[in-house]
């Protein structure tokens, strides 16, 4: 059974491969606004839909990283779905506790701000194919608010 099952998934991909898909980009981060409990940042991601109707975004999956160390991560279920033809942008809300950012001291330093790696997967429910993930990702530095 598993040998016919890899036989149809390889027809479909061959099938596929020509065939053109949403692509995606993180346009930018920054921050949003400071709690008493955490700083949030907004994170941007851009995404082209090249069909001629709109697409559901099952899921957006996220990682916000300082020095290859995991800071949050998180799932955002069901955030709308792709504009047909167009661009749509998908924002992504990431929330920091402050008892994170201070364990980063060394990272923040004198120019207080953190260095980061945000990794997103933005899951798509493409007709005929299913549940599709593109992977993206993005390196820079976003500012802390400064203290008083």
């Amino acid at each position: 059974m598993s040998h016919l099952v890899n036989k149809v998934k390889n027809f479909v991909s061959d099938k596929f491969h020509g065939v053109a898909k949403p692509e995606a980009s993180v346009a930018n981060v920054e921050f949003k606004r400071v709690t008493m409990s955490s700083v949030e940042y907004l994170a941007k991601v851009s995404v082209h839909n090249p069909y001629s109707h709109s697409l559901p975004i099952c899921e957006v999956n996220y990682s916000f990283k300082s020095d290859t160390r995991e800071i949050v991560s998180g799932r955002i279920p069901d955030p709308g779905s792709l504009k047909a033809k167009d661009t749509t942008m998908v924002d992504v809300h990431v929330k920091v506790p402050y008892n994170i950012l201070m364990s980063l001291a060394k990272d923040i330093g004198a120019d207080w701000d953190i260095d980061y790696q945000l990794d997103v997967g933005l899951v798509i429910d493409l007709p005929v194919v299913g549940n599709f993930t593109i992977p993206l990702s993005r390196k820079g530095e976003v500012k802390l608010p400064k203290p008083f």
